[in-house]
């Protein structure tokens, strides 16, 4: 055989492995298995011969594996979209916890500070009324000749 047949029938060989391990969801168990499937049936055929039952069994096997591969793939893609799900909600209440906290803080000290003027006006308040108090005392008493 020449080279390059040689290399044509690996060319060949290597595309069909890789056909049937695409279409097997890349599981090589079941690429294996639909191989043996494709196989038996070629003989079968050629022969001008039925399925047997051992086929059928086979044939049963493989979907049976094909099937729970992809019901695998599937649980695992489930698992990693609520993963990543999950992750995402952690980190936006994270940010709203933050959000919240600022927003208290600012809220108390804005608190602080009304409370803080409030008490400084009636102090000022306080202050200007026993002033005027004390004025009205000591004009009342030098009326009546008490005072200065």
């Amino acid at each position: 055989m020449s080279r390059r047949a040689v290399i044509g029938i690996l060319g060949a060989a290597a595309a069909g492995g890789g056909y049937y391990l695409y279409t097997a969801g890349g599981d090589p168990k079941v690429a294996q298995k639909e191989i043996e499937h494709d196989v038996a049936s070629a003989k079968a055929s050629l022969k001008g011969q039925k399925v047997s039952g051992e086929e059928a069994k086979k044939q049963g096997e493989e979907w049976a594996q094909k099937a729970g591969s992809k019901l695998d793939s599937t649980v695992n893609y489930a698992r990693k979209e609520v993963h990543e799900a999950d992750k995402v909600i952690t980190e936006k209440m994270g940010k709203a916890e933050n959000k919240f906290d600022k927003l208290k803080s600012d809220s108390a000290s804005q608190f602080d500070k009304a409370k803080k003027e409030t008490h400084d006006s009636i102090d000022k308040f306080d202050k200007t009324v026993e002033k005027k108090t004390a004025e009205a005392k000591s004009g009342l008493s030098s009326w009546f000749g008490f005072g200065k």
